[in-house]
């Protein structure tokens, strides 16, 4: 019928006399066609059964019978026509239930019939004489769940004791004496609320967002950082290039692991936090369209899923972490150093200069220190005494071992200091953890937490590892410099004076607090009675031909 339908033009379906399209079409004896309450109206005002297109005169008729032809094809006209003036259903709007394939705009909802109807769709309840007394209402989404499950009337009430939707009948039977309120009135409410929420939802928005050019600034900082100890090592090792190719393939991969793994970390650490904007813009998206509609009852239903924000991280101690490049090339030359005296000196000297920049400001606990130990009064040097003083056995004080800790403490980053150990022939010094021993007889080994190199006999320089390591110096250091990376598990002893880098104790583990310490050892009557003094790095700058 509808190929029939596209060839009338829209003159085969007017009225005559209202020309609208036909609404309950009737045919009377002339063969003319017009509206059956139209023809009807006519006839009884004019008195007189009169065609009024042909003027012909009838008897009187006592019965007018619709069409049922002219009136199918009247419809399928006024849908077709509606179809193509009506709006199709947009996201957010409500869409007719009975249009197939593409859903035109709802006009009406049916509280009757729980359904929407469009402007073709709605003509029945306009021209059936039952389908007149069903209420129509501005179109609403899922109207079967609007409806009170129990009375079957329409939700229009809130009930704040018990947080749900009511009807009238409810409000007069199980939740008398509630508080209950007007949907609208709560909607405007929560409205609010959800207003709110998108607002703080933007924020987490633009925080992570912040966080991700942090996160590159960072990671640049780190690639710039790397590119230029390349180019460092490079320039030292390209006038060494038939003895050394080898090292400085190892030297530029070992920075390029490390340059990749910040990288990796940067890129984990942006994919969750695109990962976390993508999860938190789709419930923006959801409660900004929640916030935008009047949609009573769905804002209610779908608050208490809504107003909550999506599970994110705590982005506001997360930081990307630079890698340390001190002590790779250093470590590399060390391992060519019969063959290569003369660029390992200069390559050492760098290094130091490098770590030194990460000097601080030491002074001595003498809430820490052994009885028999002797402390300066600005804190700054340390000797041993055969006279024990009288003090407090407190948990933090050695007891056996003469060894007294710095009141600084380091749980992250790089730090470096420096011993005066001019004139002794023994003493320890390295960095302990907060929580190892300090009672009793103490085994000095990284597994204990020390972290420990020792000078005895005046010449036998040992690493305190399990086994211990006996180490070869070129001369006798006078000052003693320890640098330490937290989390690069790293701690070195250099030779100030040669810039030798004496040992390194490498893939350590902390977890703790770490404490520099010092131990002059005992005097051996005067043998050992020079003092252990921190003193000021000088930090002078870094050589430019490197």
């Amino acid at each position: 019928m509808s190929a029939v339908t596209c060839l009338l033009s829209e003159d085969h379906f007017l009225c005559p006399i209202c020309l609208d399209v036909f609404t309950a079409p009737v045919t009377i004896p002339c063969g003319h066609t017009f509206c059956k309450n139209c023809i009807t109206q006519n006839w009884r005002i004019n008195r007189k059964c009169k065609c009024p297109v042909c003027k012909k005169l009838f008897d009187i008729i006592t019965e007018l019978h619709v069409n049922i032809f002219i009136s199918e094809m009247a419809a399928q006209f006024r849908q077709s026509t509606a179809k193509q003036t009506s709006e199709v259903s947009k996201p957010g709007e409500v869409p007719c239930d009975v249009c197939t394939g593409i859903k035109l705009k709802a006009l009406k909802s049916c509280l009757v019939c729980l359904a929407s109807y469009c402007e073709a769709h709605l003509e029945r309840h306009h021209t059936v004489s039952g389908l007149k007394r069903h209420k129509l209402i501005d179109p609403l989404d899922n109207l079967e769940g609007r409806m009170c499950p129990k009375h079957n009337e329409v939700m229009e009430l809130f009930c704040r004791t018990d947080q749900v939707c009511v009807c009238q009948l409810c409000n007069k039977s199980e939740h008398e004496g509630h508080r209950v309120v007007p949907l609208r009135e709560e909607w405007e409410g929560r409205k609010t609320e959800l207003g709110k929420a998108e607002g703080k939802l933007e924020q987490m928005i633009l925080e992570r967002q912040l966080k991700i050019q942090q996160l590159k600034q960072t990671a640049k900082l780190s690639k710039d950082a790397a590119d230029k100890e390349t180019a460092d090592g490079a320039r030292v090792f390209s006038a060494l290039r038939q003895v050394v190719e080898t090292s400085l393939a190892e030297v530029t991969e070992h920075i390029k692991q490390k340059q990749k793994a910040a990288e990796e970390q940067a890129e984990d650490f942006i994919k969750e936090l695109d990962h976390e904007i993508s999860k938190l813009r789709k419930r923006k998206s959801e409660v900004k369209q929640l916030v935008h509609s009047d949609d009573h009852l769905h804002l209610l239903q779908s608050f208490s899923s809504l107003s909550t924000f999506p599970p994110t991280k705590d982005w506001s101690k997360a930081s990307l972490r630079q890698p340390s490049y001190e002590g790779v090339a250093a470590r590399a030359v060390a391992q060519l150093k019969d063959t290569l005296s003369k660029g390992m000196e200069k390559l050492l000297e760098a290094e130091l200069k490098r770590v030194q920049r990460y000097a601080v400001d030491l002074t001595l606990d003498p809430d820490t220190a052994h009885p028999k130990l002797i402390l300066s009064d600005d804190g700054k040097q340390v000797n041993h005494s055969d006279v024990e003083k009288n003090l407090p056995d407190n948990p933090e004080r050695f007891s056996y071992c003469v060894i007294v800790l710095s009141k600084q403490s380091f749980s992250c980053g790089r730090f470096y200091y420096e011993v005066e150990v001019k004139g002794k022939t023994k003493w320890d010094l390295g960095v302990a953890s907060v929580s190892a021993n300090r009672k009793g007889q103490i085994t000095s080994s990284p597994e204990a937490g020390y972290w420990t190199l020792q000078l005895r006999n005046g010449k036998e320089y040992v690493a305190l590892t399990d086994p211990d390591v006996v180490l070869s110096v070129k001369q006798r250091p006078q000052k003693v410099g320890v640098f330490v990376d937290y989390e690069e598990g790293l701690v070195c002893f250099f030779d100030v004076d040669t810039a030798d880098l004496i040992y390194s104790f490498t893939g350590c583990s902390f977890t703790d607090k770490l404490h520099p310490f010092f131990s002059p050892c005992f005097n051996d009557n005067g043998d050992n009675s020079a003092p252990l003094r921190i003193s000021a790095v000088n930090q002078t700058d870094c050589i430019s031909h490197l």
